[in-house]
């Protein structure tokens, strides 16, 4: 029987040490321990490895993914797909809603656009000016998106939003900077009423606070300032507050230590 120490899965697989051991802390990569507490994973941790990455190319949850790797265990391939199948579906109704938000936000602009290349009045701005527009009712709340690029608002171009992925995944801190740091996280996270996986991360939903926010912006700023890596989208309506935290699979062990795993 063919066994792996984390460094030869690492090498083999191609998936880094660390995310090795995030795996491992929820729940996903099973792992045993020899006498001297080395971590030694048996010839079936390349093929769970195979499911849990092509799934979170599918954009899963860990959860879905601890479903699948669960029924996987039982060897019938038909009880695998029939449980993707849902998964999948659901995940492609999710990428036509936003794709549906995206063109009414385009269409949008293009109005405003084409508002303000007309003439400007004469003097200062007024109601009827068009550098005020009014709310778009058939799009969602705009997020406030935080990334190693730039602060920005309004959704991202494709390659800025991607940038924190080839972010080196290293922390800038050090000492008591980094524990109170972390402290810091520790206690917003504290306020969170929920928490769910992303693809790629972990979504918090807070009580709706506009002065939470702004507490959770500025740290979140601060954070890109030393861990380029992450990636923050704060969605802040009447009814809810959510903070959406990104990082690439490298840094899952980080991500957990900072926001936590949810159960």
């Amino acid at each position: 029987m063919t066994t792996y120490r984390i460094s030869q899965l690492a090498e083999h697989s191609g998936v880094p040490a660390s995310t090795l051991r995030f795996y491992e802390t929820a729940g996903l990569l099973p792992a045993e321990r020899t006498s001297s507490g080395y971590r030694v994973y048996g010839e079936d941790a390349v093929d769970r490895l195979a499911l849990i990455s092509s799934a979170k190319l599918l954009g899963l949850a860990l959860e879905e993914i601890r479903t699948l790797l669960d029924i996987r265990e039982e060897g019938v391939c038909a009880s695998v797909r029939a449980r993707m199948l849902p998964l999948i579906a659901d995940q492609i109704r999710e990428t036509d809603r936003r794709i549906a938000e995206l063109r009414a936000f385009s269409a949008h602009l293009a109005e405003v656009h084409a508002d303000l290349s007309g003439p400007a009045p004469a003097g200062a701005c007024g109601p009827d000016c068009g550098c005020t527009t009014a709310e778009v009712r058939s799009v969602g709340p705009v997020p406030v998106t935080l990334s190693p690029t730039r602060p920005m608002t309004g959704p991202a171009p494709e390659a800025e939003r991607g940038a924190w992925r080839d972010a080196p995944v290293a922390c800038t801190l050090g000492g008591a900077e980094l524990g109170e740091r972390t402290e810091q996280w520790r206690t917003l996270v504290a306020k969170a009423d929920r928490r769910e996986e992303i693809a790629d991360g972990l979504r918090l939903s807070f009580p709706p606070d506009a002065e939470l926010a702004g507490q959770i912006a500025a740290l979140a700023a601060a954070e890109q300032g030393c861990c380029a890596f992450f990636d923050f989208t704060l969605h802040l309506t009447p009814t809810a507050l959510q903070l959406n935290v990104r990082a690439p699979e490298s840094a899952g062990g980080m991500l957990a230590d900072l926001f936590g795993v949810p159960a």
